[in-house]
């Protein structure tokens, strides 16, 4: 015996239950479910919908407390971030709350600046435009796809008069990110920049970004690994060679035959020199002047003061006049702006000396006295001043390594490559890298034969791809098995007993209907019967109460059984 069997031996009912036909079970089945869903529904109540999530605790209080006085009905979650009303009152009770400006927190942006009160002072002032400026750089860094929340902490500095005395302003940004979401470098450094643009002689470099697990996004200042970015473009630099090199030498030595290597060291410090040359002085006609000073002194015949001294004595004198003379006879005439004449007089004009002083002492301004002339020249002192700024991620020098491998001869046996033509190769690859003796570049070409000892293939039963591929056949055969089984140890023997079930019922039916055609049968036989005997005892007691009609009527029914032959 089946355990189906079992199952609907030991409970009748349902036995009955499937024998009823599949519209009476349907119906029942239908019934049942909505007998179910109403009372699920009647007992659990009206349904109750978010009103708000994610609030802080000062604005769950005030809203609480709203609604309590709104006489409005709700539930916190089972994490106590979210806040339940009625499904039919959210919408009201949202409009309710922004008319009382709940909840506060969160994204309130310049419309703080709107509730300003009379007679504010200047902090306060200060206070809510910081808060407004925060409000409205969450809002904007909400707008990224990967962030879900976002806070923002502005410190500003008090302006000062004082330019030595002003402090640069700081930011802090911390951001909660949806699971499964990351920022790449590039968006960090547009929420930095973000942020830096919108405040005051903030620069990027004073952003700090922190995720919801407090790892620090943006780079720290003065961090002297390299970034990604750095990275990236020493990667490129490496790459880019590489590639070059094998575009000229692939289609020479063969795809496969050539392999290259290339390490690039890049200077990624920045450095600026301020340097002052001076170099030896110019001579005198070649160098610039700088300034020059000339000074002339020219004294002729000026008496030194005499008189006694007073207002007179200090007053300039008089414009001098020259008086007419005749030279003197004899051989004492001399020039009288010669110093030397005296001694170059002849012995027989002695005595016309007093008349030559006196010629002297007579004679014009110019002719007796004495000339001064200085000259001061300055020259430029020849200097140079050179400031330089090295810049950011220069090369310094690049290291090749190429390894080209041996060529197969017209019998197919691998020999090396000549050196010539090595040296050929050699030149490409330096004028592919850019070979630099300036720099130190360095290039290594060898020519080695490839190494064929390759790994062989692992055979169907170890490799893990077809080992995987094994392992879910083997699931989903597991999972068919299972079912399988299902079927034939319990749906399956359903089935069969209620086939069995349908088929005895149809038998039964069926039996049911010959017994009652047999009863009709025998009732309508019966019936004749009945009539025959009847029928019989009626003609018997006609023939008893009056023969010679009787045997009319059998004359006439023989008279018409002869007729019809």
């Amino acid at each position: 015996m089946s355990q189906s069997a079992q199952l609907l031996a030991r409970f009748p009912a349902l036995a009955r239950i499937g024998g009823l036909p599949k519209p009476a079970l349907m119906a029942g089945g239908a019934a049942i479910i909505t007998l179910i869903v109403v009372l699920a529904l009647w007992s659990r109540g009206p349904d109750y919908k978010v009103l708000f999530s994610n609030i802080e605790d000062r604005d769950g209080g005030a809203i609480v407390t709203a609604l309590g006085q709104m006489n409005v009905p709700y539930k916190l979650s089972a994490t106590g971030n979210a806040i339940l009303v009625p499904a039919d009152k959210v919408h009201e009770v949202r409009l309710q709350l922004a008319q009382q400006g709940l909840p506060r927190s969160g994204e309130a942006g310049f419309e703080l600046l709107d509730q300003t009160r009379f007679g504010a002072s200047q902090f306060t002032e200060q206070v809510n435009y910081q808060r407004a400026l925060e409000g409205e750089l969450v809002s904007s860094i909400q707008g990224l796809h990967a962030v879900q929340a976002a806070r923002v902490h502005l410190a500003i500095p008090r302006e000062s008069l004082f330019v030595r005395d002003r402090q640069p302003p700081t930011a802090s940004v911390l951001l909660t990110l949806y699971p499964g979401r990351t920022l790449s470098e590039a968006q960090v450094a547009a929420i930095t920049w973000l942020v830096s643009s919108s405040v005051p002689h903030l620069t990027a470099e004073k952003v700090s970004v922190v995720d919801q697990n407090g790892r620090l996004l943006t780079s720290p200042s003065g961090d002297a690994g390299m970034d990604s970015t750095r990275r990236n473009l020493v990667n490129e630099i490496e790459q880019r060679t590489v590639g070059r090199i094998l575009t000229l030498l692939n289609p020479l030595m063969g795809a496969g035959n050539v392999r290259a290597q290339v390490s690039a060291d890049v200077d990624f410090a920045q450095r600026e020199q301020t340097s002052e040359v001076y170099r030896p002085n110019q001579k005198p006609g070649e160098a610039a002047v700088r300034s020059e000073q000339t000074s002339a002194s020219i004294q002729n015949g000026v008496l030194p003061p005499e008189g006694v001294p007073g207002a007179l004595t200090n007053q300039p004198p008089g414009n001098p006049t020259a008086e007419i003379q005749l030279p003197p006879q004899g051989n004492a005439q001399q020039n009288p702006g010669a110093p030397n004449a005296a001694p170059n007089a002849q012995p027989g004009g002695a005595n016309n000396a007093p008349n030559a002083l006196g010629t002297a002492g007579n004679a014009p301004a110019q002719n007796t006295g004495t000339s001064r002339n200085d000259a001061t020249i300055n020259y430029e002192v020849d200097r140079t001043i050179s400031h330089v700024k090295d810049q950011l991620g220069s090369l310094r020098r690049l290291s090749v390594a190429v390894v080209v491998n041996y060529r197969n001869n017209a019998d197919g046996e691998a020999e090396p490559i000549p050196e010539g033509e090595l040296e050929k190769i050699n030149e490409l690859v330096k004028q592919a890298m850019g070979y630099s003796t300036e720099r130190g570049d360095t290039v290594s070409v060898i020519n080695s034969p490839f190494s064929d000892d390759t790994p062989p293939a692992p055979p169907i039963w170890e490799n893990p791809v077809y080992l995987n591929y094994s392992l879910q056949l083997i699931q989903y055969l597991l999972i068919a098995l299972a079912l399988f089984i299902v079927w034939r140890s319990i749906v399956k023997p359903l089935l069969e007993n209620n086939a069995q079930a349908r088929l005895d019922r149809e038998a039964e039916k069926a039996e049911e209907e010959k017994n009652r055609e047999q009863m009709a049968s025998a009732e309508r036989l019966a019936a004749e019967m009945s009539r025959y005997e009847d029928n019989l005892t009626t003609a018997r007691n006609m023939a008893l109460k009056d023969p010679r009609a009787v045997a009319m009527v059998l004359r006439s029914w023989m008279e018409k059984k002869d007729g019809n032959r």
